[in-house]
């Protein structure tokens, strides 16, 4: 064989002998990654642009939802919790949606960003979306499971983390 002619039948992989295969896999999280980040980043900033959504009482405010949730929520203590400062609670979502929107789509602490949306998902599945019959009409649950993955595998490529980990491997010798 004569200077780099291939004779393989794979397809080559970026960083050398790989197949299509394993860069599916190593590419399969960031598209999850992107819808979760994108949704949490509008969710939180449509919140916080609603008007009418960020008042303790009248029609489409936190504080009017809370109340309707309530007696058919898995938690009712839990809405009752939010009931105490229905504005404060509902910034506090706001704000959380767009730190772990942030934090998912640019992969700045990914793991921590994925397990706050998994914990914002949670409580809104088992107070606002609890009683939707069937269960999978709630998406809340489905967002849920969706941040599982991300939890687990963090966000290894195209990432803030992913960057830092090279360059700490880099300092290290590239024994890291």
């Amino acid at each position: 064989m004569t200077h780099g002619m291939h004779t393989d039948t794979h397809l080559p992989y970026l960083d050398g002998g790989r197949d299509w295969r394993d860069t599916a896999t190593r590419y399969a999280l960031l598209p999850l990654r992107v819808f979760l980040g994108v949704t949490f980043i509008y969710a939180g900033l449509d919140k916080l642009t609603d008007g009418a959504f960020m008042k303790g009482s009248g029609s489409g405010s936190i504080g009017d939802m809370m109340r309707a949730v309530r007696d058919s929520s898995a938690i009712p203590a839990l809405v009752d919790l939010a009931l105490k400062n229905p504005v404060g609670f509902g910034y506090a979502i706001a704000f959380g949606e767009l730190a772990v929107g942030i934090g998912t789509l640019i992969g700045l602490l990914s793991r921590l960003a994925a397990l706050g949306g998994a914990l914002i998902s949670l409580s809104l599945w088992l107070t606002v979306s609890w009683a939707s019959d069937p269960y999978y009409y709630g998406n809340d649950l489905a967002y849920l499971m969706a941040w599982l993955p991300l939890v687990l595998a963090g966000a290894p490529i195209f990432s803030v983390d992913a960057a830092l980990r090279a360059r700490r491997r880099q300092r290290a010798g590239g024994y890291r």
